[in-house]
């Protein structure tokens, strides 16, 4: 719980009673004298007092008006990939060789001659009572994101972040199912932080964090390289931190065990060994929002249409969790599968099929790039849109109570968030001229 949040919001309607419910709030999570919990309300209050109204163009926000959760930030649909855009252009013109702007898995530089390719993956919010499986997971995303840009890892690290009243242990348990990644694929786990949410702000169990992880490369697997004419690829997918949820939040425990495998990185592994990487345009991993999203992205990056064969990916998907996906109503191209999608010239389709085929990995080809944009799917011998929803395909009971719907004043909403990434690029171009001009801010 946000306590300095709590207050703020209490002050703002001037909550004659803020104190009193405040000290509650606390008691209802720590088991402390009511005294105390008292003195802690007080001294949030007081905290929270000193802050809602600050001054001066350094500490005032820039705000939007619009939520996260309205806006879809997070949900991996239409209005996160456009948050994302505007991220791109709050950052501006980068001298990277690939940056936020081509919306990739992982940033590029040039370092000695070689690509340097740097990624982060924050572990899935939900798993936040599962430490280990959180570990995992989110090592595992953050080293296939550096794979897909044709770069092999070299070293991972780790950000953990618990709240207040969380166990301590909970920090060695997230760490034991990062190092299990670790292990099993010889990449260490270099360096790291660890705190507290909020510090005595926000008390609570909740657990957050991310992993990260940096690759070389000789050459680069981007997705804006991918051509009209070529073939795509994808492996099979048993889906990670996503699919662990659902199972988890529907009571269907056992398929958690279908997520815990390193086949995506047999996989790269496998294309790197037979010297296959040069021969691929791009690549990229089944996660933001599932095909659809991925889709979306590739199309707009490289300016190209993808088609898509559903029943070639339909036949890639563990078979026990595109059970439990059908059989919950969940659209299994919306979510996360964890699958390597492929992107090379159709001449080397075959060898790339073997190669990954060798390894134990199930692999095939489910469509080809065209010119033009956007992306299809076809359905039975019909083509249909395959353009990604709102939000990603709701994959837990209040995700479904959310809604995939997109808002009917989303248009209103992306005008907000423009003009405030337009104030925060203003706002960096100000402070940025003071700063070199040696004037005091």
């Amino acid at each position: 719980m946000d306590l300095e949040g709590y207050a703020k919001r209490g002050l703002l309607r001037h909550d004659k009673k803020l104190k009193e419910k405040l000290a509650e709030r606390i008691l209802e999570i720590k088991k402390i004298p009511r005294k105390h919990a008292e003195e802690i309300a007080n001294a949030v209050i007081v905290e929270a007092k000193a802050t809602l109204n600050p001054q001066g163009e350094l500490l005032k926000p820039v705000s939007s008006g619009v939520t996260m959760g309205e806006f879809g930030v997070g949900s991996r649909g239409a209005g996160d990939f456009y948050t994302h855009e505007k991220i791109a252009e709050v950052i501006g013109k980068t001298s990277a060789v690939v940056d936020s702007s081509h919306l990739d898995d992982s940033g590029v530089v040039r370092a000695g001659g070689q690509y340097l390719v740097v990624t982060i993956d924050g572990m899935h919010s939900r798993l936040s009572d599962f430490p280990f499986l959180a570990g995992f997971h989110v090592a595992r995303a953050a080293l296939r994101d550096v794979y897909v840009m044709g770069a092999r890892p070299v070293a991972m690290l780790s950000d953990i972040h618990v709240a207040d009243d969380g166990d301590v242990a909970k920090i060695f348990d997230h760490i034991a199912g990062i190092t299990t990644v670790s292990e099993l694929t010889g990449i260490p786990l270099i360096t790291g932080s660890t705190l507290r949410i909020g510090g005595d702000m926000v008390i609570g169990e909740r657990m957050t964090g991310g992993v990260g992880a940096v690759g070389m490369a000789e050459s680069l697997t981007a997705r804006i390289q991918a051509k009209p004419g070529d073939a795509i690829l994808m492996t099979e997918g048993a889906g990670g931190g996503t699919v662990s949820t659902t199972a988890l939040y529907y009571g269907m425990h056992d398929i958690v065990d279908e997520t815990i495998n390193l086949k995506f990185i047999d996989a790269c592994e496998a294309l790197f060994d037979a010297g296959l990487i040069g021969k691929i345009h791009a690549m990229t991993d089944v996660t933001n929002g599932g095909v659809r999203g991925d889709a979306k992205e590739i199309s707009r990056t490289a300016g190209v249409k993808l088609v898509f064969e559903e029943g070639k990916m339909r036949g890639l998907v563990n078979e026990k969790v595109l059970a439990m996906l059908d059989k919950l109503e969940i659209d299994y191209l919306g979510v996360s599968l964890d699958a390597l999608l492929i992107i090379a010239p159709p001449q080397y389709a075959d060898e790339i099929l073997g190669c990954v085929r060798n390894k134990g990995v199930a692999i095939d080809v489910v469509g080809m790039v065209k010119e033009g944009k956007g992306a299809e799917l076809i359905v039975d011998g019909e083509t249909r849109d395959f353009t990604p929803r709102f939000r990603e395909s709701a994959y837990t009971p209040i995700k479904k109570l959310v809604g995939e719907k997109t808002p009917r004043n989303f248009e209103a909403m992306k005008r907000a968030v423009d003009k405030a990434a337009a104030k925060a690029i203003e706002k960096k171009k100000r402070i940025v001229r003071r700063l070199k001009d040696n004037v005091r801010l």
